[in-house]
């Protein structure tokens, strides 16, 4: 098994070529890409046969599927639980309708909160939230809790995996430029990676942790609020750094979902992160 590479949603260079999402999976294999992610960020409005479309056309063309649901579901927000849990029950409707295995969803902000007590806000909404997709016959699909950029959010990599701990089918989609963000850079480079990739290995055992999903991109961050922006690997400065952590995917073997989120160059930033991916395995089997 191996890495796979895609987008989040449509690119520039896409976006020159066709306006429909229904055309995307065939251009990305035509670039050399694997995966798409549907974005349904500011809300579930595709339709059971626009999805169901999408999904023909991306089993066609061999192209893996997951979907963003909306930016503005809070699971650390008491008082929103059953509209949150709409909200990611209709997510993962339309993930179903598609053929799409995994929904990434926004674990909020802190809301004046302890990290601690928004984190069991969160974990007791999650619970519900995975017993409403049971109940509703949505159980296949895998919920991916994100880890977030802004220091003021709900989202660092121990509590997204505390999150995931609470079942088994949860995985995490860990976004490498994001912890980059709200740690001011200081997580980046195959030590760091490194260390990341053992704690989640020792979370949620090596099985689980080495089919993640992920987002991947630079980012720019401020010192007090972290995440600023998304910016393109042609962009000078900033980070994190692909190749060092391809090179330690490389070591373990492991086969994780890499999803790039660059701005409006995710299809070419994608294409170089698989390049990099397989030009380390191919020298790794070399030896």
């Amino acid at each position: 098994m191996r890495a796979r590479f895609g987008v989040a949603g449509n690119s520039d260079a896409f976006s020159k070529y066709s306006k429909s999402s229904l055309d995307a999976p065939a251009w990305l294999h035509g670039q050399g890409l694997d995966w798409y992610e549907y974005q349904c960020g500011r809300g579930v409005r595709i339709s059971q046969q626009t999805a169901a479309q999408l999904g023909k056309n991306a089993r066609q063309a061999g192209i893996g599927l997951s979907l963003h649901a909306p930016y503005f579901i809070s699971l650390a927000n008491p008082e929103a639980v059953e509209r949150n849990t709409g909200y990611v029950l209709a997510s993962c409707q339309a993930a179903a309708w598609m053929g799409a295995g995994r929904v990434v969803i926004h674990s909020g902000a802190l809301m004046g909160r302890t990290r601690a007590e928004a984190l069991d806000i969160a974990k007791d909404t999650l619970r519900a939230v995975i017993a409403a997709c049971d109940e509703a016959g949505l159980g296949q699909i895998t919920l991916c809790p994100e880890t977030m950029g802004k220091i003021n959010q709900l989202g660092d990599l121990d509590e997204v995996l505390e999150l995931c701990r609470l079942d088994e089918r949860l995985l995490p989609c860990v976004d490498f430029g994001h912890l980059y963000a709200r740690s001011l850079g200081s997580l980046n480079g195959r030590e760091a990676f490194c260390a990341m990739l053992d704690k989640m290995a020792s979370a949620l055992g090596e099985e689980r942790a080495a089919r993640f999903h992920s987002h991947f991109s630079k980012i720019e961050f401020t010192p007090k609020g972290g995440e600023y922006r998304h910016l393109r690997f042609s962009d000078p400065g900033w980070g994190p750094d692909f190749a060092p952590l391809a090179e330690e995917i490389v070591r373990r073997d492991w086969h994780p979902v890499f999803v790039c989120e660059s701005a409006g160059t995710q299809s070419e930033d994608a294409l170089r992160m698989k390049e990099t991916y397989f030009n380390i395995k191919e020298a790794e089997e070399r030896k």
